[in-house]
């Protein structure tokens, strides 16, 4: 079935890659101009639709940066209703200033959160203000010349078939790598066999130039929705049932992380920035009652917290067991090293 429709969907991929070939030659050829700034600028991106991590490398190096620089977030605000250039608050609504956004500045206050659909046009108003800016999701911004381009890939997607959008992933060409200056295969299992870890360079196939890093995901203690600084450890373990509860581009890294800890688990799995409504809560509290356990729990993510707050005071939610789990970023040792150097050098060069 996948396969036939795929195979439907083939003339709408070509004329998709044809667009896009047309418009990265136009870029390439400086027919379509490219602006450049002089303060760093730290683009983090990926060639395909889905999730590849890019959010926990975001606050990857905003923890780097932040005691050094004054680092600015921007990003496009994916999912709000608004448009143009805003300055993100803790206290704003998702559909403001969208998900990922408010989730970097609930968790890290002192540093500067914007959104803007044009990166240019937000760089302009926060380049005065702010030695280094981390762009989300801009590789494909042309329009933008960055200091230093970061491209994810995810490292179960490598040795997949690379398809244009909508009979594939790809909303980028495998080729556009190239204009990459590291490279970093994310959510790589915690044992991966140098025969394996050959066969991942091998594919992303990178200039001797690239830098290409290694990354996976890790996952902190889980935190009471109602009480952030409350954790606890022990709703993790053999006897616990848990309702996952997610609206992110790829749930599996998280389901095979609960599943080696918990007794069962059960998924309830919305689209990306998944806009909750009442109904769906609804659905989540049956679910969670018809858990036949004594001892069971909800567990979500910090993106899907911001979408999940209207809700926190309401009947529905209010008092039931719901913790929410946060994911990292992490590097094996000579990777953290190299990939920390890096990064501190170049803004420490461009920082006048």
């Amino acid at each position: 079935m996948i396969n036939t429709l795929r195979l439907l969907l083939w003339p709408f991929s070509l004329l998709y890659g044809l667009v896009i070939a047309i418009r990265n030659f136009l870029y390439d050829k400086n027919i379509f101009k490219s602006q450049k700034f002089d303060l760093p600028v730290i683009v983090i991106g990926n060639l395909a639709v889905g999730g590849t991590g890019k959010s926990p490398l975001t606050e990857y190096l905003i923890r780097l940066l932040k005691d050094s620089f004054k680092v600015a977030s921007l990003s496009r605000g994916y999912g709000r209703e608004t448009t143009g250039f805003i300055y993100v608050e803790k206290t704003d609504s998702f559909t403001k200033v969208g998900d990922e956004p408010l989730q970097f500045k609930t968790k890290y206050p002192e540093v500067t959160v914007a959104v803007c659909e044009d990166r240019v046009e937000g760089i302009k108003k926060l380049k005065d203000t702010n030695e280094v800016i981390i762009l989300d999701d801009a590789f494909q911004h042309r329009a933008l010349t960055p200091g230093l381009s970061i491209l994810l890939f995810d490292y179960e997607t490598l040795f997949k078939p690379r398809l244009f959008l909508p009979a594939g992933n790809l909303r980028d060409s495998f080729t556009q790598r190239k204009r990459a200056d590291v490279i970093i295969i994310t959510k790589t299992p915690s044992l991966l066999s140098e025969e394996k870890r050959i066969a991942a360079l091998k594919s992303v196939a990178a200039n001797a130039n690239q830098q290409v890093l290694f990354s996976s995901l890790s996952y902190d203690s889980p935190y009471n929705i109602f009480n952030v600084t409350e954790t606890n450890d022990d709703i993790l373990d053999q006897e616990s049932d848990i309702l996952l509860v997610t609206g992110i581009a790829n749930p599996k890294p998280l389901v095979n992380y609960l599943e080696g800890k918990c007794r069962k688990i059960e998924l309830i799995s919305y689209p990306d920035h998944h806009s909750y409504t009442e109904k769906d809560i609804e659905s989540i509290v049956k679910k969670y009652t018809a858990l036949s356990s004594n001892r069971k729990f909800i567990v979500s993510t910090e993106k899907d917290l911001q979408r999940l707050k209207d809700f926190l005071n309401t009947p529905l939610l209010n008092g039931l067991p719901i913790w929410i789990i946060s994911v990292k970023a992490c590097f094996n040792e000579e990777d953290t090293r190299l990939f920390s150097s890096l990064i501190l050098n170049y803004c420490r060069k461009k920082v006048k």
